[in-house]
């Protein structure tokens, strides 16, 4: 071992014990790694550099902001009330139906944006459920690194042997080749997650029901028994009116609370907005009963308000509760005189006075110091009126606001944006870094996200960290580390069985892909193995398939793929948490490749 060598296994070793021990920061130690190898001159500054323009880094940050996207749009919580539906409160279903929606879309995506899209969907669903965060965000990395098991493109590294394979003259692997070991795979694996997830704990959801509810708020203030919903026929007067202007019963509307519109394809939901103009077919929930006579002279339909009406707008409409403050402008004034509509773009829903909720008359109470007042509209109203303290003060938002989808309206286009991006990526027009950009472009046009969420939508210490280990596997291949490591295995069993040299491939790729991407893993590992095949005079392709296998196995550290470095922060993972649950299952990965492999890829 030179010198060299030396240094940067104990540099590697140093990050390794680091994230062990969890001081520092991963992202920090990733840092100090990016410090650390330029000074021992093996590295450059600009090889060390190299990971910031890696497409792969690019292409994760690019997924961070489709993942928003689908998230402010709403898609990533409607599918988590699919799961949450359909599930139950069934920790069991709920893992199987999350590792089965990850690992088939994973067949023909990255896995990376996948399991991006599919985080907020699992924090949703344990809001909800209460089934804790950790038991479910390990079990949707495990069915993203399968994923890469399933089809020829779901993961680099096969592409990586695909292509090596030709390039010694040999015909490649088919779209399914590796099929039926993922599918396999993939039912141990959900399987084995059943079971293991209850060695990581079932901590507690922070501040769970902490919060108060559109439920209880609505009780509290009696909305629910004055609050109706209407849709405006033909010949009504209130068609071509601005929503200021529009008057039933003879005065002015209390309050609008959503006016609902359908054009097309697209089901639309707006917040009140003075200046929208009512047209055929709007429907407008409202906090006023009307008496029938009124009905039929404007020509108002009464339709049905579910039970969880207020909780199914809860992403586009907000609801919260104000306090007048003692040195309020508001004090000894109606809700009316005080045009809270008109300067806030909030409506009134309920009063309560003296700790009473105020009822139908809350519009003519004189307001007092202390009373609290039930608002409705846009969450960004809501947050803006959180800075009028000395007027109001907010009180503590309810739990709905965690799952905040300002752009709704925008849904059906973010689901477009994704397909072309799917698209683009299965049939290889276009690279996957720049499928992922055009997503990301479609998202700004229709606007799914904005500038502001864009930015704060990439997680940038994962970036760091994956950036910071990056250059160790160029560190590794000019130091002579991997080829050392290469040379014991050939040398320790170049005379045993085809089927005991397969093994030592798939251990040999799984330990090098600890340390290094698994891309770099199929690299270095694709030539070496399908050398031990035609040095054994047997077919190339179960050991080519080994290494593709083995290197989608990175089930045991955070930092072996990005795809379980995603989920380390939300569901606050240790370094042993991964390899108490990982190692297990990758033995499990080996003992299926080398008895199957062989089987369907006869040597």
């Amino acid at each position: 071992m030179n010198l060299e060598l030396a240094v940067v296994l104990a540099l590697l070793i140093a990050a390794i014990v680091m994230f062990a021990i969890g001081r520092p920061r991963m992202d920090v130690v990733a840092l100090l790694m990016i410090v650390a190898l330029p000074l021992t001159g093996i590295l450059s500054v600009p090889e060390t550099l190299a990971g910031f323009a890696d497409p792969n880094v690019v292409l994760i940050a690019a997924l961070f902001v489709v993942g928003e996207g689908l998230s402010r749009t709403g898609v990533t919580y409607r599918l988590g009330d699919w799961l949450a539906r359909t599930a139950g409160a069934s920790a069991t279903r709920v893992i199987v139906l999350l590792m089965l929606c990850v690992a088939l879309l994973g067949a023909v995506m990255s896995s990376t944006g996948v399991v991006a899209i599919f985080i907020p969907v699992a924090l949703s669903v344990a809001s909800r459920t209460g089934i804790s965060v950790r038991q479910l965000l390990m079990p949707i990395s495990f069915a993203g690194l399968i994923s890469g098991m399933l089809t020829l493109i779901a993961t680099t590294p096969n592409l990586v042997i695909d292509a090596e394979l030709r390039r010694h003259g040999l015909s490649g692997f088919g779209f399914f080749a590796p099929t039926p070991f993922g599918l396999v795979i993939l039912a141990l694996g959900i399987g084995y997650m059943l079971v293991a997830r209850r060695f990581l704990g079932a901590e507690a959801i922070a501040d769970a029901g902490s919060r108060t509810s559109f439920g209880s708020l609505i009780l509290d203030y009696g909305v629910d028994a004055r609050t109706r919903r209407y849709r405006i026929n033909a010949g009504s007067p209130l068609i071509g009116q601005r929503l200021a202007d529009a008057e039933f019963g003879g005065g002015a509307m209390v309050g609008v609370l959503v006016l609902e519109r359908t054009r097309l394809w697209r089901k639309t939901v707006r917040t009140s907005d003075d200046d929208t103009i009512l047209t055929e077919g709007d429907i407008v929930v409202v906090d006023l009963e009307l008496p029938s006579a009124e009905r039929r002279r404007l020509r108002l339909e009464e339709l049905a308000l579910t039970p969880d009406f207020f909780e199914s707008y809860s992403r586009q409409v907000g609801m919260a509760e104000v306090m007048i403050a003692p040195d309020s402008s508001a004090r000894g004034l109606s809700v009316r005189s005080i045009r809270f509509r008109e300067k806030h773009d909030l409506v009134v829903l309920g009063v309560r006075h003296r700790r009473e909720a105020a009822g139908p008359a809350f519009p003519v109470i004189r307001l007092a110091a202390g009373d609290t007042l039930l608002v409705a509209g846009g969450w960004d109203s809501i947050h803006r009126l959180q800075a009028q303290r000395q007027d109001f003060i907010m009180l503590d938002l309810p739990a709905e606001v965690k799952e905040v989808a300002p752009a709704a309206n925008q849904a059906p286009f973010a689901i477009g944006a994704v397909l072309v991006m799917v698209t683009l990526m299965m049939t290889g027009i276009v690279p996957n870094v720049i499928a992922a950009l055009i997503a990301c472009l479609l998202m700004g046009l229709f606007r799914c996200v904005n500038m502001p969420s864009a930015y704060r939508s990439i997680h940038w210490p994962t970036i760091l960290l994956i950036v910071g280990m990056l250059p160790f596997a160029l560190a590794l291949q000019r130091t002579g580390g991997v080829d050392l490591v290469v040379d014991g295995l050939l040398g320790g069993l170049g005379d045993a069985n085809p089927t005991i040299l397969l093994g030592g491939v798939f251990v040999l790729t799984a330990v090098i892909g600890l340390f290094v991407s698994n891309t770099a893993t199929a690299v270095l590992m694709g030539p070496i193995a399908i050398g031990i095949a035609t040095q054994l005079g047997v077919s190339p392709y179960p050991f080519a398939m080994v290494v593709a296998l083995a290197a989608s196995a990175a089930f045991m550290t955070p930092v072996s793929s990005p795809v379980n470095t995603l989920v380390v922060e939300p569901g606050r993972y240790s370094f042993l948490d991964f390899f108490k649950v990982g190692a297990p299952f990758t033995i499990v990965v080996l003992l299926v490749s080398v008895f199957m492999v062989p089987l369907v890829l006869p040597f």
